[in-house]
């Protein structure tokens, strides 16, 4: 089982991608804080619904998703990346969007 569930403040504009699919992908960045240490930083890409990527650097969000390791090549070398791939993505704000991704990624979780 692979299952992300994510809050934090976006540390940076996101970035859009278009993909030779056609497909748009967009990447963020979410700093989670923590009370036992140094903030953490963790990549999401996202693949969102038409119109619902347009959240912004500090704007507070729930994440859910999964995690994912992918490769390629950059000069001849194979490199690595981990990412949260996003299922969705809300406003930290809008309870009641919060509320069902939260019932959706637990639903997931159950057996």
């Amino acid at each position: 089982m692979n299952i992300v569930i994510l809050r934090g403040v976006l540390s940076r504009p996101a970035e859009q991608r278009l993909l030779p699919s056609g497909d748009v992908v967009v990447a963020y960045e979410v700093r989670i804080s923590r009370d036992d240490g140094p903030a953490e930083t963790v990549p999401v890409v996202w693949s969102p619904p038409a119109g619902r990527w347009l959240l912004d650097a500090g704007d507070e969000v729930v994440v859910t998703g999964r995690v994912r390791r992918r490769f390629y090549r950059v000069a001849g070398a194979t490199q690595s990346r981990t990412e949260v791939v996003a299922a969705a993505m809300a406003r930290a704000g809008d309870g009641r969007r919060v509320r069902r991704l939260l019932e959706q990624a637990m639903a997931a979780a159950s057996p």
